[in-house]
């Protein structure tokens, strides 16, 4: 029994809408294609969006034999949720239940297909591009697209030597174990790489997949006007992903972290939890997608990880919060399991959380953007109040480049040396950075970022 109380008490979001009646039926009717291509939601007819207030509908029969009929005529292939009438004080409100379809893709019958076929992006539904809509069919049909094989290839376009040093740690791989790990498949009479092949181990990886590498950028302040350091990591995955990992310590910091009589160093962010956010973008990038590689953002109070492609049709983020996985990229699970790079499913993102709690970070936050998906690790504490952005584009240079004079800090944040001395100064007098000389008067003299638990930016 659906409880009005307890809905009412949520936000409008990936399984759950609101419409004050049946005025704009075809945004209804998009919400129940939405919800049945992707995790299921209920849709409550009765209550204003914004407010929340429950207005109820006058004649609810008549409102759910009319919100039937509209289903069953204007969706296809035909669906059928569940319609309950629920009594609300002097009225009544109409719930929808929809439920995760076998037969997805669902599109509006009236703009056709593909053009009708939408998904559900955060509280909005959007019309699905081509690479949904080939995975809503890959989903219903059991298949994964990296398991697709590669037709137009043989074996030779895999590099056979990155594959055996990959595995040279744990076995001794050989040519009969690709096709046991699907990185091969026979199609067509003759063995031919499969796109996740392709993908961890392909000569030309690029030319096919000019998305599959991970861009890295670390930023002055909180968004990406000013670009400190950058890189385009394009190795084979695996290694890719430590590559990822040396980018993210050269351009964080170690804190001192006290506790009662002994001092411990520990990075800023725990590389546990920053490591199981970069395995699971390259896992679980939608690789179909064109435009968006897998990017790892530095920013002054986040790090944020983001891969294309939202969650795989059917989650939602409480259940990948509660240890629920489906992998989108079967191939590339399976080898990083064997390369004990993943240890068992669906773990990552309780490790992640865990990992920030045991540090005394918040927990990382967890978002569909758009057709992609972020995962945000915040800073342990805030920068004091008044520090604007050009001093913190002076600390984000000293965490990259410790003990720069002042006039090379002048001359990075383009100021005067009279006004950066003034800056500095500040930011001594706030214990955000100290200043290493023999003396006030030191022409040597140089800055640093201020160490102990209380500087963590």
């Amino acid at each position: 029994m659906l409880l009005i109380n307890e809905l009412l008490a949520q936000v409008e979001g990936k399984t759950l809408e609101f419409k004050r009646d049946l005025s704009s039926p075809d945004k209804v009717i998009r919400t129940v294609v939405a919800f049945a291509n992707g995790a299921g939601g209920t849709l409550l007819l009765g209550i204003e969006d914004g407010s929340r207030r429950v207005r109820g509908i006058g004649d609810p029969t008549r409102t759910e034999e009319q919100l039937a009929s509209m289903i069953w005529d204007r969706i296809e292939p035909r669906l059928a949720p569940e319609l309950h009438i629920i009594p609300w004080r002097k009225t009544y409100v109409l719930a929808v239940q929809v439920f995760p379809s076998p037969q997805r893709p669902h599109y509006v019958k009236a703009q056709g297909f593909p053009g009708g076929v939408y998904v559900r992006v955060g509280s909005t539904n959007r019309v699905a591009d081509s690479a949904q809509v080939d995975e809503l069919r890959r989903a219903v049909q059991g298949r994964t697209f990296d398991e697709e094989p590669l037709a137009g290839m043989n074996t030779e376009a895999l590099d056979f030597r990155a594959a055996a040093e990959c595995f040279a740690e744990f076995r001794r791989l050989r040519k009969s174990d690709l096709r046991s790990l699907q990185l091969v498949t026979v199609h067509q009479g003759r063995e031919v790489p499969t796109v996740g092949g392709m993908l961890l181990f392909g000569n030309d990886r690029l030319k096919h997949f000019p998305e599959a590498f991970i861009r890295a950028g670390c930023f002055a302040g909180r968004d990406k006007q000013t670009i400190l350091d950058s890189r385009d990591i394009t190795s084979h995955l695996v290694p890719a992903i430590q590559e990822a990992l040396q980018f993210v310590r050269r351009n964080t910091r170690r804190a001192v972290r006290v506790e009662q009589t002994r001092s411990t160093d520990a990075w800023e962010f725990p590389l546990l939890a920053l490591r199981e956010a970069v395995i699971n973008a390259v896992v679980h990038a939608d690789y179909g997608q064109r435009g968006m590689p897998i990017r790892i953002a530095i920013f002054d109070n986040r790090i944020e990880v983001e891969n294309p492609g939202g969650l795989p049709p059917g989650l939602t983020i409480e259940d990948i919060r509660q240890g629920v996985s489906k992998l989108r990229n079967r191939v590339l699970g399976r080898v990083f399991h064997e390369l004990h790079l993943i240890e068992q499913w669906g773990s990552g993102i309780q490790r992640m959380t865990g990992a920030c709690r045991e540090a005394g970070l918040p927990e990382p936050q967890f978002a569909e953007i758009g057709s992609g998906f972020r995962v945000t690790f915040l800073r342990e504490h805030q920068l004091e109040p008044g520090v604007d952005d050009l001093n913190r584009q002076i600390i984000a240079l000293l965490r990259k480049q410790p003990d720069m004079s002042p006039s090379t800090i002048a001359g990075r944040i383009g100021r005067t040396s009279r006004a950066t001395r003034d800056r500095l100064a500040r930011l001594a007098e706030l214990g955000l950075i100290v200043a290493v000389g023999s003396g006030p008067r030191d022409p040597r003299k140089v800055y640093r970022l201020a160490q102990g638990g209380s500087v963590t930016k």
